[in-house]
């Protein structure tokens, strides 16, 4: 049973309401005096905790998807399975599944579009990661066989994982709804974690003598994606979306990278690269790295390009409305910047769904096809 499954988390429950009531049925007999009795007593209560916080925690994945799997909560990598297409034209993607769109008509690709599992490999970073592509109906429709899409790239938080882009902040059908609607063009959208080289958080910077973050988001991947796909591979075709630190990644690279990502939409993003345990040593004493990682440094002293920005935050409950207010300040021409700024909002997915649509359909509006 995995780990966000519904079987898993009613068995939980249960296990926590069935060792509550044998704790209060047998209490009086372990109330008396001896070893045992304290033994007991402590067995029950530590049971009970455990189940308690066990059924907490699984719901609390369950809604917010922080793990996608027992082997991701325990830190396990997985293999990627055996490759099963090659058609899609690049040596540095691979397509390894498919699966349907949960829309109407959505076994059809020509109707719902279709989301590809696929494995991205870097050529200058050296970086291998997985990731899911979707591909619009458009994509499938005859009358657009010739055209090329606009792509962006979309990014969680971390410790998060890709399907969370998919089950829990419901990208692709966000997408399908906007176009079908005409707010927005049909837009491919490539969704990956910013944990490449798990569990390591490497902020999506270049590490020195470590992974090169940075160079295989700008450069390695929308190389292959625009090799695999009908994507352009100018600045206009590309964006870039996330949130918490995927927020920050990609108002970094859509700042740092102007000549090949023209928007960068950041969801309750952070201005400076975290710095911690789950980080490890980042810059190796590079100062002049560590100010390039923080985007207000950034916006005062290096040179800015034609890039559009998307920030949000809120009055309440989001702790970077000072950050983003100050980023807002120092956005220059002829760069671009845009902010959506909620009455109340914590770091969460149910503050991002109210965030990524009309966040989507600004980022649609920045790109074109080729």
């Amino acid at each position: 049973m995995g780990l966000t499954s519904n079987k898993v988390l009613v068995l939980a429950v249960a296990l926590a309401v069935v060792l509550f009531f044998a704790t209060v049925w047998l209490w009086p007999r372990l109330a008396r005096r001896g070893w045992r009795a304290v033994v007991g007593r402590v067995g029950l209560l530590l049971a009970t905790q455990l189940a308690l916080f066990a059924a907490i925690g699984l719901a609390a994945n369950r809604s917010f998807l922080f793990y996608g799997s027992w082997a991701d909560l325990f830190g396990q990598e997985q293999e990627m399975g055996v490759v099963v297409d090659h058609a899609a034209g690049s040596k540095d993607l691979k397509v390894v599944g498919k699966q349907r769109l949960d829309v109407p008509g959505g076994a059809r690709p020509d109707v719902g579009g279709q989301i590809q599992k696929v494995v991205i490999s870097g050529e200058r970073s050296g970086i291998t990661s997985p990731a899911y592509v979707y591909l619009p109906p458009e994509y499938f429709q005859e009358r657009y066989a010739k055209k090329r899409f606009p792509a962006s790239v979309v990014l969680t938080g971390y410790p998060g994982t890709a399907e969370n882009l998919i089950k829990g902040l419901k990208y692709p059908k966000t997408a399908y709804l906007q176009a079908k609607e005409g707010k927005m063009q049909p837009m491919i959208l490539v969704m990956l974690r910013p944990t490449v080289a798990p569990p390591r958080d490497t902020e999506c910077v270049d590490i020195p003598g470590g992974p090169q973050t940075e160079t295989y988001f700008a450069e390695d991947l929308p190389k292959a994606v625009s090799e695999s796909y009908r994507v352009g591979t100018e600045a206009r075709n590309w964006g870039f979306m996330g949130n918490s630190t995927g927020a920050y990644c990609a108002l970094k690279i859509a700042l740092h990278h102007p000549d090949r990502f023209a928007a960068g939409a950041g969801f309750s993003a952070y201005y400076r690269a975290a710095e911690d345990v789950t980080t490890g040593d980042l810059f190796h004493g590079d100062d002049s790295l560590r100010k390039r990682a923080d985007l207000l440094w950034s916006l005062d002293h290096l040179p800015q390009g034609k890039s559009s920005f998307l920030v949000t935050t809120s009055k309440q409950g989001e702790g970077n409305l000072r950050g983003t207010l100050d980023f807002i300040k120092k956005v220059k021409s002829p760069a671009r910047v845009s902010s959506i700024t909620l009455k109340s909002g914590g770091h969460n997915f149910t503050t991002w769904n109210r965030e990524i649509p009309p966040g989507m359909v600004w980022m649609s509006g920045k790109l074109t096809g080729a």
